[in-house]
């Protein structure tokens, strides 16, 4: 049976000045709808090239990825990215910001400003759309990338890190939003990250990279809890930490970080 979004035997190599080095080798992944994924693994371990893969942005080397029944061959606004940078235009309000996406695949103006009202309103950010971004805070202007991602109604978010640059605070703020959203939306997620606690917290399962070069997928980690989950009570939940202790195991004993070799 296929999965909604498949990554077989995926490869890829990049000529440098010493040759050509291979960044991932043979890494294979099955994603269904609906579902959130998140990618760890120590800095240089291939998360990102993975994410850039599945958007189009990188061609495999080998190997190939299929989402929903056709072959990835390029960027495309059924995947849409949210970088930890949120990429605004600064000379574009909320709104524009957000309209200039859902334009590349909505023709009719009115429907476009219904659909930009919509995903503002969705994060809580309708009561900003006329703000420039440099009259919002961080995790706003995180909040209006993911609007922007959202509102192209992608099969696939991908997200980068989003909540990376954020102070801890804004960070839990934002990932409890983002798991009222994708619980709305049943959104399938891919996120990169190397938080935790983030990965335990927000995903379906978890996918441990190993080191590189010739990284690939070391272990896979279902997360067998409840939704909604609410992060005061997961603090103690047993099972909970048995899923963040997994990870910890696998990123600091199985997979030494090479500088601390």
């Amino acid at each position: 049976m296929k999965s909604y979004l498949e990554i077989s035997d995926v490869g890829i190599s990049f000529e440098t000045e010493q040759g050509s080095f291979e960044a991932l080798s043979r890494v294979n992944l099955r994603i269904e709808k609906g579902e959130f994924v998140s990618l760890i693994g120590h800095s240089g371990c291939g998360k990102s090239t993975v994410l850039n893969l599945v958007a189009g942005l990188l061609e495999p080397t080998l190997g190939g990825i299929i989402l929903d029944g056709r072959e990835v061959a390029g960027p495309g606004p059924e995947r849409a990215m949210v970088f930890q940078n949120h990429a605004l235009l600064p000379w574009l309000s909320v709104q524009q910001n957000v309209a200039l996406a859902v334009g590349q695949v909505e023709p009719d103006k009115r429907a476009v400003a219904e659909r930009v009202d919509y995903y503002l309103s969705l994060v809580q950010m309708d009561h900003a759309s006329q703000k420039m971004p440099h009259e919002l805070s961080g995790g706003m202007k995180q909040r209006v990338g993911i609007t922007r991602a959202l509102s192209l109604s992608p099969k696939v978010l991908l997200m980068d890190e989003p909540f990376g640059a954020l102070d801890a605070l804004t960070r839990a703020r934002l990932q409890d939003e983002l798991m009222a959203i994708c619980a709305k939306t049943q959104a399938t997620t891919v996120m990169v990250t190397h938080d935790v606690d983030e990965a335990v917290l927000l995903s379906d399962r978890i996918v441990m990279m190993t080191n590189g070069p010739a990284a690939t997928i070391g272990e896979v980690l279902s997360v067998d809890l409840p939704r909604p989950r609410k992060r005061l009570e997961l603090a103690h939940d047993a099972k909970y930490m048995d899923c963040r202790s997994a990870v910890i195991e696998f990123l600091y004993a199985k997979q030494q970080h090479p500088l601390a070799a």
